[in-house]
């Protein structure tokens, strides 16, 4: 497949809220995440994946993936982020279930590139 016939990356954007009392360990604990988390977050078909945190805890996400839905399952089955996701849990607040499913994903409303 060339590059023309690629389908394009889905660009997701999401939100959480980080207990403000947890902030400095949230930050620790991203400093450098586990090894084998990174790697089970490329293999899964997060690329492009960042955290941006403000000083009061709002939390945004931003990955391009293939098709998210299938990288966020391929994620969940995953040993490593079955843990990852017990230890994160306590950091977040007003989270029903496991950080990453219960973010508020938002909604893209304008890209450069599709205007070009």
């Amino acid at each position: 497949m060339n590059d023309d016939e690629r389908r394009p990356m889905e660009r997701v954007c999401f939100q959480l809220q980080v207990r403000p009392e947890r902030i400095p360990e949230y930050r620790e604990r991203h400093a450098a995440i586990w090894p084998d988390m990174a790697r089970a977050l490329k293999d899964t078909g997060w690329n492009n994946y960042s955290l941006f945190l403000r000083p009061d805890g709002l939390l945004i996400g931003y990955v391009e993936c293939e098709d998210f839905a299938a990288s966020q399952a391929a994620m969940a089955a995953t040993e490593v982020n079955a843990r990852w996701q017990t230890e994160m849990g306590p950091f977040f607040v007003a989270l029903e279930g496991r950080p990453d499913e219960g973010f508020l994903r938002l909604e893209e409303v304008f890209h450069l590139e599709d205007q070009l």
